[in-house]
This record gives structure tokens, sequence and C-alpha cells, in this order.
């Protein structure tokens, strides 16, 4: 018997799970028209057609081109990937508040970036954004190997997240010791802290749009043996699983995913931790629908708390980064009082 087929609650297609899900992409294509016509200066849907489709050079036409599209994309697939990053994530550590930065994918990035602005000169996103996936991947391989040491099998959630803990906050230190060397580095550190998904072109978009992709596909391939590995590692083991290539796959798959989207638009904080548990009431258990589930509510939550950061604090706007923190910390509050405590 294969591990997908005694899974916990893994039902196969049904109506239910359909509908939600085509509800779910509703949604997204709903906050992508809010995206592109909402902002410091509102577009009337007929001139967002006329901009798409026979452009000719108007302000709503340089508006919409320039700056909501590439703005929007950019929102679609940084929440995309980290909600899909979360998943991933809780999954393999089984700890509910568990998200990307676990990995130490944010604080590697950050390091990478900020060093390659100090040491190497880098002054610009497109030069110093594959540095930031240079990090990302150092410090999950880091974390990985550090978290199998003295262990049988490969690495367990416990010494993922102890791993990941201790390497995060080493890459942090390194980090604000370095920003303080440095007034460019320490501008580039701010505005990257705050996370925002503005000011990025449609080449940012195409440069990350690979590793996302690349991310996605090792996500759904790691579904199956996710799901086995939360009937326990001893069960997974017996029904053949490879632990330890389950596992890097995994690692592998949250890299690619929160380290394209960390190094492109800063540290967004709280999508990897709540977007998991949305989708999860939603989908249930079954990790062949969760991640896409949260890939979709990831990529919904980012665009709505980017339009609210946008009609908030006119003429001005707030970072989107500073708006999912202001709706993140009550949820992560009430996560936290509603579980209960765990006798170590």
């Amino acid at each position: 018997m294969s591990a997908t087929a005694v899974a916990p609650r893994l039902h196969g297609l049904g109506p239910r799970r359909i509908t939600v899900l085509l509800a779910l992409v509703a949604a997204v294509l709903a906050a992508i028209v809010l995206s592109i016509t909402i902002g410091s200066k509102s577009v009337p849907l007929p001139d967002v057609w006329h901009a798409l489709t026979a452009p000719t050079g108007t302000e709503n036409d340089i508006v919409i081109r320039s700056l909501r599209l590439p703005r929007t994309a950019l929102g679609v697939l940084a929440g995309v990937a980290l909600g899909v990053a979360g998943a991933l994530m809780q999954g393999h550590t089984r700890n509910p508040l568990a998200d990307p930065g676990l990995l130490g994918v944010t604080q590697g990035a950050a390091f990478a970036m900020v060093s390659s602005i100090i040491l190497l000169g880098a002054s610009s996103l497109l030069a110093y954004i594959w540095f930031g996936l240079a990090g990302a991947l150092v410090a999950s391989v880091a974390v990985f190997a550090l978290g199998m040491v003295g262990g049988r099998g490969g690495p367990t959630p416990v010494t993922l997240a102890l791993a990941g803990t201790a390497v995060s906050a080493l890459l942090y230190a390194l980090t604000s010791a370095i920003v303080l060397l440095d007034e460019q580095a320490m501008d580039v550190f701010r505005f990257w802290q705050a996370g925002s998904i503005a000011a990025r072109g449609a080449d940012v978009v195409w440069q990350v749009l690979p590793f996302i992709l690349a991310g996605l596909v090792l996500a759904m391939l790691n579904a199956p043996g996710l799901n086995a590995l939360s009937l326990g590692e001893d069960v997974a083991r017996s029904l053949g699983q490879n632990i330890p290539r389950t596992r890097a796959v995994g690692v592998a798959a949250v890299t690619l995913l929160s380290g394209a989207a960390v190094a492109a638009c800063g540290s967004l904080a709280f999508v990897g931790l709540i977007v998991p548990h949305l989708a999860r009431s939603l989908s249930g258990t079954d990790h062949r629908w969760l991640l896409p589930y949260s890939g979709l509510v990831g990529a919904a939550l980012l665009l709505l708390a980017d339009v609210i950061g946008r009609v908030v604090a006119p003429p001005g706007e707030l970072e989107v980064g500073v708006v999912l923190a202001l709706l993140g910390a009550p949820f992560f509050v009430a996560l936290v009082r509603r579980r209960k405590p765990v006798r170590l």
C-alpha cells in the first residue's frame, strides 16, 4: 500500500474541494483587479482595459503598465511562494508556529545582500538580488546539515527548528554589525526589513519567476512524502519513504520559494505563518490540496494588504510588510492562546 493511500483524510477529487479551489481563484482575480485599479491615483476599469489592450501613452497607461502591473505580478508571486513555503515548513517541523524564517532563509538573504553592498559594491536591486538568493540557499543548507548532526535517519522537526533558530540569530547579529559600518547598506537593510512590493520593475518579476516555479514543482512533488511523514517517521519509513530525501526536497522547495520572495520584496512577516492555518481550515491535512490552497490564499492576502496600505495613509502609503504585521500580530497571539501548553 502506498504512503498516499494511508495518509490521514486523503480524499480524492471532491466537489467541495473543487468548489473551494475555484472560489480561491476568484478571490485572487478580484484582488488583482483591486491592486491594479486602486491606489493614490485610482484608475477606472475602462481605462485599465485600454492600457492593457491599446495603450497610447496616457498617464493612466503609464501608471498601469509601468507601476501597477509589475507590482501586482510580484505580489501574486510572493504571496504564492510564501504561502506554500509556510505550509511546507509547518508540515516538516510539525510546528504550527513555523514560517520560512525558521530555516534561516530570511536572515541568510539579508546577510548576503548587505555583504554584497559593502564588499562588492552592489548598488541596485538587480545586482544584489542574486546574492540574496545565494544567501538563502547557503543558510538553508547549513541549517539542514546542522539538523543532521548526531541524528539517525536525517534531521528531525526539533533539530531543524533548533538549528534554524541558532543560524538565524547568528546571521541577524552579523548583519546588524555590518550595516552600522555603511550608510548605503543601512538604507537598503531598513527598506528590506520593512518589506515592500512597490518600486519593482517587470525585470525583477522575470528574475524571480524561474526560482518560484521550480520551488512550486518541488513542493508538489514533496506533498505525498509530507503526507506520509505526518503519520510519524517510523510509519513513513515502513511505507518505503526515504526520509532524508523527503526532507531535502522540502528544504530545497522552501529555499527557492521564500528565498526568491524575500530577496525581491524583503521581509514580509506573518504570511508564511497565517496562510497555512487559513488554508488548512478549508483543505484539511492533505498536502496535495493544502499547498495549492496556501498559494492562492497567500496571493490574495498579500495583494489585499498592499491595497489597504495604499488607501489608509493618503497621499502616501504604508509598506505591505507593515500592514501584514498589523494584521498578523493579533492572529499570532490568538493562535498561541488557543493552543494548550506542552510540558517538555
